[in-house]
């Protein structure tokens, strides 16, 4: 038997994988994530004011997520993704070196520029280099990778984040997140970009906005792929923040709620590498992704056992698994003129979104379990692959 040879991807396509899968696990290596909240409330900041600080992180995000992409399709889009983590670098220096509720603001502020220059300047550039090496078939798997470098990333910097805060306090944390920082900016610089860059400059991302925006109200099948974007990933991306509050629920002892919390984000991690051979999958196997995961999360969370945290991973898996390919179908969906904006449009709304679903959690958390909440806001889920089963049943029919 003749084995065919295996596949050697080309140089430009190893260049551009390898510099992303780096820039994502640094991007996320920061040390400070298990433990801002910590320095805020031994700052001494009362609870409304660090609660104040999280709503000015989000503001800014949305505030700056929809022009940043339009920017990121009018001028280089590797010069915004090396700025970005130099903005965040900065914010944790303020943190650190002077602690205060006015330090902290600005530092949420440059965090949220910081990860608005980068949202939708990622994806667009990664998928129009792989266009350009001929490989944009690999994109799902690329960035389903990518995903994976990130979550390995959070997981590295919570491993460490107590041993390093054990030897030296808050500025040793914040050092090591400034330096990660750093480190990813200059990780950014190694991206390849063939893009010509438009004419025009600087001063033409609004014109850019507008016609990003006019082709999405002409455009039905790009107004679906941006639409199911946010439809996917808000619940379970505001859900992630109460697992721990779920997990213990459970009766576990509080140091063993760490573990069963990586166990969930290893299925998420499973979702975001089985990426490539899922790019596969018709509408009905998208479709069939949030079905899935709404089930066994709603089985999972009212069961209110280990098993059950068990079904969570499962179910986090596939909602992980179809917010890539989401985001898959909307980049083959755009052209390259308005890639940025239109993927920063699906980011405001999955912004938005989020922050409605934490807004009703807190209103259900009131009076439900938990785990009866997580049951709950399961059912969208259900209505969105329901959604798409209709659609594509609408778009067959003669």
């Amino acid at each position: 038997m003749t084995l065919s040879p295996a596949r050697v991807p080309a140089p430009g396509v190893r260049r551009l994988t390898r510099t992303l899968y780096g820039y994502a696990f640094l991007d996320d290596f920061v040390l400070l994530y298990p433990l801002y909240a910590l320095l805020f409330a031994d700052t001494g900041l009362p609870l409304w004011q660090i609660s104040s600080l999280f709503a000015l992180w989000s503001l800014t995000s949305v505030v700056l997520e929809v022009p940043s992409g339009a920017w990121a399709d009018a001028v280089s889009r590797r010069a915004l993704l090396w700025i970005g983590p130099l903005l965040t670098a900065l914010g944790f220096a303020l943190w650190v070196t002077v602690p205060s509720y006015a330090a902290f603001a600005a530092g949420f502020v440059l965090w949220g520029a910081g990860g608005a220059l980068g949202s939708g300047a990622l994806e667009a550039l990664v998928y129009d280099e792989l266009d350009h090496q001929g490989a944009a078939g690999t994109y799902a798997r690329v960035m389903g990778r990518a995903r994976a470098a990130r979550l390995l990333g959070t997981v590295a910097s919570i491993g460490l984040a107590a041993p390093v805060f054990d030897r030296g306090g808050y500025p040793a944390v914040g050092a090591a997140s400034f330096l990660a920082c750093v480190l990813a900016a200059l990780t950014a610089t190694r991206f390849p970009e063939h893009r010509a860059r438009p004419e025009g400059g600087g001063d033409g991302w609004a014109a850019t906005l507008r016609s990003g925006l006019a082709g999405v109200r002409g455009d039905r099948a790009v107004r679906g792929a941006l639409l199911l974007v946010p439809a996917v990933a808000a619940v379970w991306g505001a859900l992630d923040e109460y697992t721990p509050l779920l997990v213990r629920d459970t009766g576990v002892a509080d140091a063993t709620v760490p573990w069963l919390i990586m166990l969930i984000w290893a299925g998420v991690t499973a979702g975001s590498l089985l990426a490539g051979p899922a790019e596969r999958f018709g509408t009905a196997g998208l479709a069939a992704l949030p079905a899935i995961g709404a089930l066994a999360l709603a089985l999972g969370a009212a069961a209110r056992s280990l098993a059950g945290i068990v079904l969570v991973a499962l179910a986090f898996a596939a909602f992980q698994l179809a917010e890539v390919l989401a985001d898959v179908r909307l980049q083959h969906r755009i052209d390259e003129s308005r890639r940025a904006t239109l993927t920063s449009v699906a980011g405001l709304g999955t912004e938005l979104a989020t922050v409605a679903t934490f807004g009703v959690y807190t209103l259900l958390g009131t009076e439900l379990a938990h785990g009866t909440v997580f049951a709950v806001l399961a059912i969208p889920y259900l209505v969105t692959a329901l959604a798409m089963v209709r659609a594509r049943a609408a778009t067959a029919r003669p």
